[in-house]
């Protein structure tokens, strides 16, 4: 009986690695696939482009609808999400020449400045929402501001020094530090939309009063 048990668990690990190494054959020839590259960097190239046009019609309409307004938190939002995700689709677009630039730290700023502005973008609606919270509760928001550009500058102010370290000197250690911060500042701004997002999210359905107006509130947080 035992002897029988260890012989199928024997026969059953034997099947596990034929099938690990079968996937793992399967990925390494999808990885090296020129072609299989080019379809996708080409099919995020064009949802990167759907989604900056779509975030001009939005601003286009916004600024049909009230004309002569001065620039508002939601018209600054769409204008950054138009030029992020345009620059990312002109980037993986044209992925085989960005890949070839010289030095390679070019490379780098064009793969990675569209997520410094991506994080400026979000943080900007995060800034946004905290502002709403604030003013609800009665909490001072004064500041608020004033801590966006400030932090928005020192995290520009520390990816243009991890460039200028790797333009000096490429190697990668440095570049693996600039992935990971990239990496950091993006989590940073999912942090916010859970802190703030979710304490707005909170609030307003805590709110007694039901209506068509804070039925939208919600959808639209």
């Amino acid at each position: 009986m035992i002897n029988q048990m260890m012989l199928e668990c024997k026969l059953s690990r034997n099947k596990m690695s034929k099938m690990l190494k079968i996937t793992k054959n399967w990925w390494e020839e999808i990885n090296s696939s020129v072609v299989w590259q080019d379809v996708t960097f080409l099919t995020l190239s064009a949802l990167f482009a759907l989604v900056s046009s779509f975030a001009l019609i939005q601003l286009i309409r916004i600024d049909f609808r009230v004309p002569g307004y001065k620039w508002t938190t939601q018209k600054v939002f769409h204008l950054m999400n138009f030029i992020v995700n345009g620059v990312r689709a002109v980037v993986f677009g044209l992925h085989k020449q960005v890949f070839v630039l010289r030095p390679k730290v070019l490379e780098l700023v064009l793969l990675d400045l569209p997520g410094l502005v991506f994080f400026s973008t979000y943080t900007l609606l995060v800034l946004f929402w905290a502002q709403i919270y604030h003013q609800a509760r009665s909490l001072p928001a004064d500041n608020l501001k004033l801590f966006y550009f400030l932090f928005n500058t020192a995290i520009y102010f520390i990816q243009v020094g991890i460039w200028i370290f790797l333009w000096l000197d490429d190697n990668k250690t440095i570049e693996s530090s600039a992935r990971i911060f990239v990496a950091a500042v993006s989590l940073v701004v999912a942090v916010g939309f859970l802190v703030y997002g979710g304490r707005l999210f909170v609030m307003l359905r805590q709110y007694p009063i039901e209506s068509r107006g804070k039925t939208k509130k919600l959808y639209g947080v």
